[in-house]
């Protein structure tokens, strides 16, 4: 072979190697919305599908994905950079297909507070949606959450609350301040926890996950978490955790999970441990299900 030829050769060697990259992977996702009964509002969140899903017949587990107290429904694909994780973790088979689900509800930390009843909307209508229009598992087994900051608390809360819908959760930097958040949390002045233009304290301890940890123990469903936090975090968040996850521990020692990680409450630990956090959960939930042939599940 000449020395052309030789080059020609490698550099077609090259193109194959690369059109073979698991990074070639590609899903797709999408901005959708629905008319809120509960808000009297169109109620907005973003959908990740895995590459292959159009095409396919298979149902696949569902990961709902929370933003933080101040974000919205793009937060996880722009300031996450979620979705290059994903597609190089399937890529890779390090974790199976799956759809991702990131709702938008500014503010209202993810409760039924003294603002619109937040959790009623994920709950109630946005997994109806999700379920009706796309191909994902409606049971417990085929269900996870998890969040960020905010919506790290409501993972918590949602686990101790309705075990009975989710699988396993994933609370990362969770807000889960005990007796009651600092005076530079955003929970002090969120619309959730607003009454009479003051900081409801109370309803803070009522719905933080001390005051409901006694019902969870009391019934037999456990859901694994993934607990994780900075070790620089400004909200002291790597203690808080810590206090959980000691009383986990004597519950559920063999459910949980919990890192302490390099960083401050910032974008830069959510994007570098929701690999991480993702791998723990989907390893404990229902693997994708293909339709057998005929059975009405395509489409």
């Amino acid at each position: 072979m000449t020395r052309f030829g030789t080059i020609i050769s490698a550099v077609c060697a090259l193109f194959a190697v690369v059109a073979a990259s698991p990074a070639e992977s590609a899903g797709s996702t999408q901005e959708l919305s629905f008319p809120s009964k509960i808000t009297g509002k169109d109620y907005r969140y973003t959908i990740y599908l895995p590459d292959g899903y159009a095409a396919s017949c298979t149902t696949y587990p569902v990961v709902y994905l929370l933003h933080g107290a101040s974000g919205n429904e793009r937060d996880w694909l722009d300031k996450g950079t979620v979705e290059p994780v994903l597609e190089r973790m399937i890529a890779e088979k390090r974790i199976p297909p799956v759809v991702v689900v990131m709702p938008g509800h500014r503010g209202m930390w993810w409760v039924d507070g003294h603002g619109e009843k937040s959790e009623s909307v994920l709950l109630t209508e946005l997994l109806p949606d999700v379920e009706h229009r796309f191909r994902v598992h409606a049971d417990r087994e085929g269900r996870s959450f998890g969040g960020l900051s905010a919506g790290g608390y409501a993972t918590i809360r949602l686990a101790f609350t309705r075990p009975d819908l989710f699988a396993v959760g994933m609370a990362l930097s969770p807000a889960i301040y005990s007796p009651l958040p600092p005076p530079t949390s955003s929970a002090i002045k969120d619309p959730s926890f607003q009454k009479d233009g003051a900081f409801d304290g109370e309803l803070w301890q009522r719905l933080n996950w001390q005051s409901l940890i006694d019902g969870y123990r009391a019934q037999p469903l456990r859901v694994p978490l993934y607990l994780n936090a900075g070790d620089h975090d400004r909200f002291e968040i790597a203690y808080h955790t810590a206090v959980l996850q000691r009383e986990l521990m004597r519950l559920q020692p063999n459910a949980t999970e919990f890192r302490v990680v390099d960083g401050d409450h910032e974008w830069r630990v959510w994007h570098e441990t929701i690999g991480d956090a993702l791998t723990y959960a989907l390893a404990r939930m229902k693997a994708p299900l293909p339709a057998a042939k005929g059975d009405g599940r395509c489409g």
